[in-house]
């Protein structure tokens, strides 16, 4: 797995999208002879994404490379995300490289015993340690020192002992510039722990009860 600074040694410039918060962040990175650039929106992510790169004048036929948030997080603004650049590469094939929020969270912390976690519903949670993979973890099961980014929606109720952490990516990504947390992906979309499965449902024909 690439890390971001391979990344722009060999895809610059690339154009990075993390829909997964309420924020919406949008960089300009590696760009010929310009600092690398930020937006950051707190619009929905149909709106915000475009506007970001609006703001950052962004030249999409000159981008080589995008770069985005898989989640855990917004499933609608990282589909929004994932279906705007798979749209982009059809026009101009580029790879697409896609990282985990949990994951930067936990490598720029860069402490063991940190559990870095974010809402899965139904009274479960993502968690994230440094180093480990990703794993979904009922909410009588969590231990440990947790910690939550910012502007991440929750509906189970916080844990009493959770702590909350910047989720700015421009200052997350400085931290861990050699941190192999990136991979390609052919078909760009929303991270899920399984596919979900669906129950088969087979018609009959509805008669009159039978009189007794």
């Amino acid at each position: 797995m690439p890390s971001l600074r391979q990344l722009l040694r060999s895809h610059a410039p690339l154009l990075l999208i993390d829909a997964s918060s309420t924020r919406v962040q949008v960089g300009l990175l590696g760009a010929a002879n310009h600092a690398d650039q930020w937006a950051a929106l707190d619009d929905e992510a149909g709106v915000a994404i475009f506007q970001g790169i609006e703001q950052l004048n962004v030249d999409l036929a000159a981008i080589r490379a995008f770069v985005f948030c898989e989640g855990p997080g917004s499933i609608l603004g990282i589909r929004t995300a994932a279906m705007a650049i798979r749209t982009w590469q059809t026009l101009v094939p580029r790879p697409a490289f896609a990282y985990g929020s949990l994951a930067l969270v936990a490598a720029a912390l860069g402490r063991d015993e940190v559990n870095v976690i974010a809402d899965a519903r139904r009274d479960s949670w993502h968690v994230q340690s440094l180093g480990q993979k990703l794993r979904r973890v009922p909410t009588v099961e969590l231990s440990g020192e947790l910690i939550m980014p910012e502007n991440f929606r929750h509906w189970t109720p916080l844990p009493p002992t959770l702590a909350r952490t910047p989720y700015d990516v421009s200052a997350l990504l400085a931290r861990v510039p050699d941190a192999e947390l990136f991979r390609e992906t052919a078909e760009p979309d929303a991270f899920l722990h399984e596919e979900p499965t669906y129950a088969t449902w087979t018609p009959q024909i509805h008669r009159a009860p039978t009189p007794p």
